[in-house]
């Protein structure tokens, strides 16, 4: 079994929705996803797709972010979700769909890049709450890392705000 890698396209939009409605308890992130497409917040959505039966392996999504430094605006995003078809756990795949999504924005000039999760996952990528404390965001704690894109530099100057899309604030936080 091997997967390809690609941008999400309208043929993956029922794959994705049905996709993020079984591997979370709520339909939150499947809400989540459609209400950036609609807002325009959503930056670079990627799948990972079996390459023997097209059937969709993984998705991530990385969204639009207001994000200052030394009271200029970044070029920054948030990654999430990200999710794996049960057959495709443990594999590698949203390794392989994370690592594809940093390149690419690296490539597309973005600074930084924002996840809110589990440290022990994130750090892999050379995410760290370090990069985003002192950032304003009501997410702030140990969970809300970032990762420096553009050679592993961060901003100069005072941290300001880190603002998720709106859509993140219809998330339930229990």
């Amino acid at each position: 079994m091997t997967i390809a890698i690609h941008p999400a396209g309208a043929a993956h939009v029922a794959a994705i929705d049905a996709l993020l409605r079984a591997g979370f308890p709520r339909a939150d992130e499947a809400d989540l996803v459609r209400r950036l497409c609609v807002d325009g917040d959503m930056v670079l959505m990627l799948v990972a797709v079996d390459e023997d039966d097209g059937a969709l392996a993984g998705a991530v999504a990385f969204s639009r972010m207001r994000v200052d430094a030394g009271g200029k605006a970044i070029p920054a995003v948030a990654l999430a979700p990200v999710a794996v078809a049960p057959a495709w756990r443990r594999q590698g795949v949203a390794e392989a769909l994370i690592r594809a999504g940093i390149e690419q924005l690296e490539r597309a000039g973005i600074v930084l890049c924002f996840v809110l999760g589990e440290p022990s996952f994130y750090e892999r990528f050379g995410f760290h709450a370090d990069y985003a404390r002192n950032f304003a965001s009501p997410y702030a704690g140990d969970y809300l890392m970032a990762l420096p894109l553009q050679g592993g530099l961060m901003p100069c100057g005072t941290r300001g705000e880190a603002r998720h899309a709106p859509a993140f604030a219809a998330l339930s936080v229990d």
